[in-house]
């Protein structure tokens, strides 16, 4: 007997859902558990896994198509004869030592080298392709521990892990700020006549609307500020090694402007708060939203609760909400809650920009790149690792002068930095 696959709910407010790809054809078979087509709802990205194993019998929903929850959108035949609703799978901890990088590739088809292709096609899923595109890794160079000897995503993080790993980044120089990261692959365009006109995704489409919405709802504000960060290049690259030695994840800055922002919110609370009508809501909680670029647009998943850890537990946060945003293995409550959010443009260069602000929240931190420049101490000229750091504002709760004090605040934790990381 069959086996149905629906589209899952992914939380309680959300109706429907896009199946936005078919990660398995009609006639292929499936493992348990493994990636067999990806969502798009109003909240999130997930990949879903088949729910049983067997062959995929049906397709019954295409690409783009929404649906409501709980709608059948294929058939497996094989093990498993039960009604099953899918669910993401709960993200595989990642062995600790592999860098998490800050946007993938759009997905191609691999390519695997002629020794490989001769004794037989490399069995792997979709996210180890990825992610071996991401690592510039050849799949036949890893031995895979799965069924039949499939390559699962624990042998390629096992694999990047070893010293010898071609795809580790050569280390920096001391006190070298990171160089910037690879945008997100847009696709290729074919002109068949003067335009060429493409669907929006229905992430994109969601952008644009709450994008908009934004603009129309808050009087946007901007103020910029130029933060010396010196202090913790330097201490990173003298702690970096040590810190991930000990930890198993690298030092980034991400986690100090995280802290840096709990603690300035902390003092000026009204960055954390929200406008209903004509009354202005205070949130207890700091959750602080990190914006992860992907290569069909952007997603903020939040940190819960930023100010109840310390700087070790904000950095495994941010890796692992980083790492899962990447892989499509968020969850609705991953990126509910947010009440302000950083973005950092500064990973692809950008000196700063001046970023809309996250309904229903008031504000968004936007972080530029972190370069050496020539600067005036002591009335002589220094070489110094500087950013731009920009604050984006609602005018209607929050005045100028509360948004300064409360970026003074931030730049000076920042180049003052004291709260040890080791």
């Amino acid at each position: 007997m069959p086996t149905k696959v629906i589209m899952p709910q992914m939380g309680e407010s959300i109706a429907e859902g896009t199946v936005t790809k078919w990660l398995k054809k009609v006639g292929m078979r499936v493992e348990r558990d493994e990636p067999l087509f990806e969502i798009s709802t109003d909240k999130v990205d997930a990949e879903i896994p088949s729910p049983v194993a067997g062959v995929l019998t049906q397709i019954l929903v295409h690409e783009n198509e929404t649906v409501a929850v709980n709608a059948v959108v294929a058939m497996i035949d094989g093990e498993g004869a039960a009604v099953a609703e899918t669910a993401p799978a709960a993200a595989a901890p990642a062995p600790t030592a592999v860098p998490a990088a800050a946007a993938p590739r759009a997905a191609a088809p691999m390519t695997v080298a002629p020794a490989a292709a001769a004794a037989g096609k490399v069995r792997s899923s979709p996210l180890v392709r990825r992610m071996a595109r991401e690592h510039n890794v050849e799949l036949s160079e890893i031995k895979g521990t799965g069924l039949g000897g499939r390559i699962s995503k624990k042998d390629i993080l096992a694999h990047l892990a070893q010293p010898s790993a071609a795809s580790h980044p050569a280390a920096a120089p001391a006190g070298a700020a990171p160089p910037p990261a690879t945008a997100p692959a847009t696709p290729a365009i074919v002109f068949t006549g003067p335009t060429h006109v493409v669907p929006m995704t229905p992430m994109r489409k969601q952008i644009a609307e709450h994008m908009a919405l934004s603009k129309k709802t808050s009087a946007h504000v901007s103020t910029v500020f130029e933060v010396e960060m010196t202090r913790i290049v330097d201490l990173i690259a003298r702690q970096g090694d040590e810190f991930e030695r000990r930890h198993g994840l690298k030092l980034t800055y991400t986690p100090f402007f995280v802290r840096a922002a709990v603690e300035a919110i902390k003092a000026f609370p009204i960055l954390n708060a929200s406008v209903e009508g004509a009354n202005i809501t205070y949130k207890r909680d700091i959750n602080i939203g990190v914006a992860v670029a992907l290569e069909t647009g952007l997603i903020v998943p939040v940190i819960k609760r930023a100010d109840e850890k310390n700087f070790l537990g904000v950095a495994r946060t941010v890796k692992d909400l980083a790492e899962r945003a990447r892989t499509k293995h968020l969850s609705v409550e991953d990126v509910q809650g947010g009440t302000f959010t950083i973005t950092n443009p500064g990973v692809f260069g950008s000196l700063f920009g001046t970023p809309i602000i996250n309904q229903p929240q008031v504000a968004i931190l936007g972080v530029g790149t972190i370069e050496k420049r020539p600067v005036v101490r002591n009335d002589a000229i220094a070489i110094r690792s500087m950013a731009y750091v920009v604050l984006s504002f609602d005018h209607r709760i929050i005045d100028g002068a509360v948004a300064d004090q409360f970026m003074a605040r931030i730049k000076a934790l920042l180049e003052n930095w004291e709260e040890p990381v080791l």
